[in-house]
């Protein structure tokens, strides 16, 4: 089997917007990783960039199941001694709104240079503004 390689004047990239508001925090994640990595894409490849840029709007009014919003907590290291951090769901959607949606969606990418520079291709906004409308958004379905 040949490795396909894409030449980047082929790849057309897209904007896509996605609103959150209502929806299951790991269902959004998952739509958000798979267009970001080009996944919907014919000419998908898993070591170059084919991926479409993709905003989330209402990213403080996404929902979890299961009382997480209680019991899910997370964890950071300060990288001193004894220093492991928690943080309840509730809070840091208090402090950052969109960041659980962050964690997600990085978690779902490769951990690698190419996953780190797939990730700047999301732009996540608590409210329903953004400064994004002269890229001509088109809306994505869940």
């Amino acid at each position: 089997m040949k490795t396909i390689f894409v030449k980047p004047a082929d790849v057309v990239r897209k904007w896509h917007i996605i609103d959150a508001e209502g929806q299951i925090l790991g269902r959004v994640a998952t739509k958000v990783a798979m267009v970001l990595r080009g996944k919907n894409k014919p000419l998908y490849t898993p070591h170059q960039e084919v991926g479409d840029y993709v905003i989330v709007i209402n990213a403080s009014k996404i929902k979890v199941t299961g009382g997480k919003e209680f019991k899910k907590i997370y964890y950071h290291h300060t990288t001193h001694i004894g220093g492991i951090k928690g943080e309840s769901y509730q809070s840091l959607l208090k402090r950052r709104p969109g960041r659980p949606l962050e964690l997600a969606i990085k978690g779902m990418l490769p951990h690698t240079p190419l996953g780190y520079q797939l990730f700047t291709n999301v732009k996540i906004y608590g409210g329903n503004r953004h400064p994004h409308a002269a890229q001509q958004p088109q809306a994505l379905s869940i």
